[in-house]
This record gives structure tokens, C-alpha cells and sequence, in this order.
């Protein structure tokens, strides 16, 4: 169990009370013991001391009156009476001294005394005695014991809700929206999880509104497109019918980057992965993104073998090459892979802000307004999908975007 977690602290507490209650009640169960001994010892020292000293004549039969009036002791006069309890009574303690005998005797849960002087044999009855209350001190033992159990099951029962809550909420911050935590109570607790799970339900409609516009203007862009490129086919001047048929390729191109936006951000992640050579990647990724191969120097280690999503991978890649080629001094880019990342590297200026800056989506570069500020937050967003880091640097001129942790996609 979490040491941090709150069943922890709850347990722990209840668990140290009742240790704590049951140390408490031993030593008041003992003290307590000890202070009831200790009155009937001093009742029947009074009382034996009194009663002795008249039978030596030491007081009158007033003065010993007077100073056992306030105990109750009856002394048995029946004589067989008197021999059974005798005969058969637990002796506590006996005391002797030059004036005399006494003893505390137990029989049938009542308390005698007796006193001995000379021939004399004189049993007194405690009638005010009563047992050692242990029935009572267990009783409210117990029921303190169950008042601290039965809380304590009735807290867990409260807050057990709470673990159902946070496996939930793991589940959503994982991307996963089929989740279900509405409760029908009335407690703190029941209101959070109600209300969690409609803003889970709030999302879920937002995100699906989102999806459907999405597809829906991929859908209608697509159809004009087509009547474009059959259009197209149609023109005799060879030059433009080639800048258009380039044009309708890069709206493709770029219908294409939103159903990649559109699967990565849906929580949708990676579907398709399979073993592909990063050289065919790279190749596919060129080809995309149509740029001429003398602008681009690949310098890779032979049959590197990934485990990705060829589309999606191929779409970041692409749009490395584009960002490279057209913030580079020389329009180049040079992409160098090893087994721990790839980098792709250009000559030019750095970055005006952080990495993380133009990761966010819609961000661009005060340099150009050419783009609209997705490629590189496409890029990063494919990358967490296949568990690998986007880092940036500069060094001696040259910008370098790195594809790390590339050891994640090998077999």
C-alpha cells in the first residue's frame, strides 16, 4: 500500500487508536485493580486494628463503635454457618501480631473477616463488598473497540469511491475517453466523480465534433480537388498543366497532414506499426515532399530496421525536410542516423525561441509566414506516439533536429 495514499494514513491512525485504547485500558484496568485492594485493605485494617484493641481492652465498646460505624461488617453468629465458611473459605492474606490474628477470607463472591484473639474467633461478613467489576471494564472496552472498527469500515466505505475515481482518471490521461465514474451518492466525493465524468462526457462531445469537421472538409476538399486534376489532364500547355497538377499534389499533401493531425490528437495513436527500412522512410518522405535529391545528403547506417507507423512517420520526416530546405542557407539538409536517433541537419540562423515554443500548434517564425504553424507540432505529436524525444541544438552554424530514444522502435 501507498505510505502517501489517504486508506494508508486512515489504517495507520486506526490501527495506533486501538493499540493506544488497549494499552490505556490495561494500565487503568490494573491502577484501578490496585486502588480498589488498596480501600478494602484499609477498611479491614480499621475495622481489625478497632475490634482488636477492645478485645484487649484498649477502648471501650463505644469508642469501637464509633470508629466502625461508617463500615458495614455483620458479624455470623449461626455456629455451622460459621465452620463451613471456615472450613472451605480462600484465605487473601492473614496477618499476626502480639495482639492478635486477622485474615481476609473469600467464599461464595463475598468478603468475611476474621479476627482472632486469645479463644476468641470473631467472623465478620463485608456486607457492602462486591466483586472486582471486570464485566463492566471488558464491556466498555468492547464497545469503544467497536466504535473505532465500525468507523473506520464506515470511512473506507466513504472514500472507497476515490481509488474507482483515480483508475478513471489514469484511464483519461492515457487518451482513453469510454470511461465511467458517475456515482449516485450525495457525498463530497459522489459530486467530484459526477462532475468529472461530465466534463469527460463534454470532451467526449467536443472531440467528436472535432473529428467530424475535420472529415467533413477533408471529404469536400477532396472532391474538388479531384474535378481539378481531371481538369487539368485536359490542357495542352505542358507548363502550366505541370504547376497546376504540382498545386493539386500539395493540397493532397496537405489533406494528408490533417488526417494525421486529426489521428494523432483524437487519442487515437498509432494503428498500423510494422518493420520498415528508414531508408524507404526517407525515400517515401522525399518523394512527399518533392524535393529535388540533391537537397538532401543521407548519411545512414545500412538496413536500419524501425517498428512504426510508415504513413505517419513518413509525414514527420516530410515535414523535417520542408522546414529544413526552406529556413537553410544553402537549401540543403543532411540527415545522419545512427542506432540511438536521427538528426536532421541545415545550415542557417537558430532558433529565435525555444523548441517547445514551436512545437505549439498555429506557431511560426518571425522570418516567414509561408506556413501555417503545424509542421513542427505535427512532427512532435507523431513522435510521443511512437515513444521518441524531439530535441533541438545548435552548433558551428548549423540547426540540428534530432529523432531520439530511436532505440525504442528496434526489435
Amino acid at each position: 500500500m501507498n505510505r502517501n495514499s489517504i486508506f494508508y494514513s486512515i489504517t495507520f491512525i486506526s490501527i495506533i487508536s486501538v493499540v493506544s485504547i488497549t494499552l490505556a485500558f490495561i494500565f487503568l484496568m490494573d491502577y484501578d485493580k490496585q486502588n480498589y485492594s488498596e480501600k478494602l485493605n484499609n477498611k479491614y485494617t480499621i475495622v481489625a486494628k478497632a475490634t482488636l484493641f477492645h478485645l484487649n481492652n484498649f477502648i471501650t465498646q463505644k469508642e469501637l463503635e464509633k470508629q466502625v460505624k461508617n463500615y458495614n461488617m455483620k458479624e455470623i453468629t449461626d455456629i455451622l454457618l460459621k465452620k463451613q465458611i471456615l472450613a472451605k473459605a480462600e484465605v487473601l492474606q492473614k496477618i499476626v501480631a502480639k495482639i492478635g490474628a486477622t485474615a481476609i477470607l473469600v467464599y461464595k463472591k463475598n468478603n468475611y473477616l476474621l479476627i482472632e484473639h486469645e479463644n476468641t474467633k470473631l467472623l465478620l461478613k463485608d456486607m457492602d463488598y462486591q466483586p472486582y467489576r471486570y464485566h463492566t471494564i471488558r464491556v466498555i472496552f468492547a464497545l469503544v473497540l467497536f466504535i473505532i472498527i465500525t468507523g473506520y469500515i464506515l470511512t473506507i466505505r466513504k472514500i472507497k469511491p476515490l481509488r474507482k475515481l483515480k483508475r478513471e482518471m489514469d484511464k483519461f490521461a492515457k487518451g482513453d475517453l469510454e470511461i465511467s465514474c458517475a456515482s449516485d451518492g450525495n457525498d463530497e466525493i459522489s459530486q467530484v466523480s459526477n462532475s468529472f465524468q461530465n466534463a469527460v462526457n463534454q470532451i467526449k462531445k467536443l472531440n467528436q465534433s472535432r473529428q467530424l469537421f475535420l472529415r467533413n472538409v477533408m471529404h469536400e476538399l477532396k472532391t474538388p480537388i479531384t474535378k481539378g486534376r481531371i481538369s487539368v489532364e485536359m490542357i495542352d500547355n505542358t507548363k502550366q498543366k505541370q504547376r497546376l497538377i504540382t498545386v493539386f499534389e500539395k493540397l493532397e499533401l496537405l489533406i494528408n497532414e490533417f488526417v494525421s493531425i486529426e489521428q494523432i490528437t483524437s487519442g487515437e495513436g498509432i494503428r498500423n506499426i510494422k518493420a520498415y527500412r528508414l531508408s524507404d522512410i526517407i525515400d517515401e518522405a522525399i518523394d512527399l515532399a518533392m524535393i529535388p535529391t540533391k537537397q538532401v545528403n543521407i548519411n545512414i547506417k545500412k538496413n536500419l530496421i524501425l517498428n512504426v507507423d510508415f504513413r505517419l512517420f513518413t509525414t514527420a520526416i516530410k515535414n523535417i525536410l520542408d522546414n529544413g530546405i526552406k529556413y537553410s542557407i544553402d537549401k540543403k539538409v543532411v540527415i545522419e542516423a545512427g542506432y540511438d536517433k536521427i538528426s536532421f541537419i541545415s545550415q542557417g540562423n537558430p532558433l529565435g525561441d525555444t523548441l517547445e515554443h514551436y512545437i505549439e500548434p498555429f506557431t511560426q517564425s518571425n522570418i516567414s509566414h509561408k506556413s501555417f504553424g503545424l509542421g513542427l507540432y505535427i512532427v512532435s505529436n507523431i513522435l510521443k506516439a511512437h515513444n521518441l524525444k524531439f530535441t533541438y541544438e545548435y552548433k558551428e552554424s548549423h540547426n540540428y533536429f534530432n529523432f531520439e530514444n530511436l532505440s525504442n522502435l528496434m526489435e
